[in-house]
């Protein structure tokens, strides 16, 4: 008895950890503990208040909507290394817009900049199939180079309140508005990717983008759609950076990228497509801001935190399932 005890035990185990696939569940897994760890020693520099809770939310919002539209780019086999950029871009030309012709037109050429850049990624990387890697670093310095240059590095002031109340300055009730914004886009996200038929052939053209093409699946307009909505996502954020810290500036969203593409990864989706979890990618999101609230609360220098973060995106690479 014990001998068979003896041999069935290790195929026990793997059956049992194959089932639980921990590499999707890792994350889960390092929020709870890294949670739980810096409750314990760093609970009396303020890390368990509510108000401490929030501004982790607050900090986050604009990450998690960027990781929303990232996971369907990632999940389609491409990436986007433009989304900060355009963050900034939108931010200042939204602020710009804002103060010279008023609230509306200011929200419709902010989301416009975003859409323009997303289609130009997506038409390069759908039509002249140039790699997403290559078109999104370039556009990574142009977006940035026009957002330095229209304001000549000068920040642009929003005074509009309403604005400010909409896009992440206020709060509807006790509960704070880019939380909000964070449910609206995850909910949609998920609804998308897991429901809808768009979803169903984001994920068959990042897994295997030959046998997409002979079911009948437009894999080209598919690239195209995923890289445009990350670009209106990544305005989006650049526009609740505006509204949540009153005024554009081009510096808003710079390094954001990797801190985007680290979250998703984290949260399950596969860096080789075919494979997307939006719950997850919140919770990359969140462990993401967590890990830098927990950095600064227990002071480490911004060298440090540096350090610490890069050794984050790194062990989710090498975490980063194949499919």
């Amino acid at each position: 008895m014990t001998s068979a005890t003896t041999i069935t035990r290790p195929a026990l185990v793997s059956r049992v950890m194959t089932r639980l696939d921990w590499r999707s569940n890792i994350i889960y897994i390092a929020f709870v503990i890294v949670f739980i760890l810096f409750a314990i020693f760093l609970g009396s520099d303020g890390f368990l208040s509510t108000n401490n809770m929030l501004n982790i939310v607050r900090q986050t919002a604009t990450i998690s909507i960027m990781a929303v539209a990232m996971t369907f780019v990632i999940a389609a086999a491409e990436i986007d290394l433009s989304v900060g950029s355009i963050a900034g871009l939108a931010s200042v030309v939204t602020a710009m817009t804002t103060t010279q012709f008023g609230l509306v037109p200011g929200i419709v050429a902010g989301i416009l900049a975003g859409a323009i850049i997303g289609a130009i990624n997506g038409g390069l990387v759908a039509l002249l199939k140039v790699p997403s890697f290559l078109v999104t670093l370039g556009m990574l310095g142009l977006a940035a180079g026009l957002a330095q240059w229209i304001t000549s590095s000068a920040p642009q002031p929003i005074t509009d309140r309403i604005y400010v109340m909409i896009f992440g300055g206020g709060d509807f009730g006790p509960v704070p508005g880019m939380l909000v914004w964070t449910v609206v886009a995850v909910a949609l996200g998920w609804l998308v990717m897991n429901r809808t038929g768009f979803g169903r052939k984001v994920l068959a053209t990042g897994g295997n983008p030959t046998a997409a093409a002979y079911t009948g699946i437009r894999t080209a307009r598919i690239k195209f759609s995923v890289l445009l909505i990350s670009g209106i996502a990544a305005a989006i954020a650049g526009m609740l950076y505006a509204g949540r810290l009153e005024s554009g500036r081009f510096q808003w969203g710079q390094g954001d990228e990797l801190t985007v593409i680290a979250a998703v990864i984290l949260g399950g989706t596969s860096l080789f497509g075919g494979r997307g979890a939006i719950i997850g990618t919140l919770f990359g999101s969140l462990f993401m801001g967590l890990i830098n609230n927990g950095l600064i609360l227990a002071g480490l220098e911004v060298a440090q935190q540096q350090v610490v973060r890069g050794a984050i995106i790194i062990a989710a690479v090498a975490l980063s399932r194949k499919k």
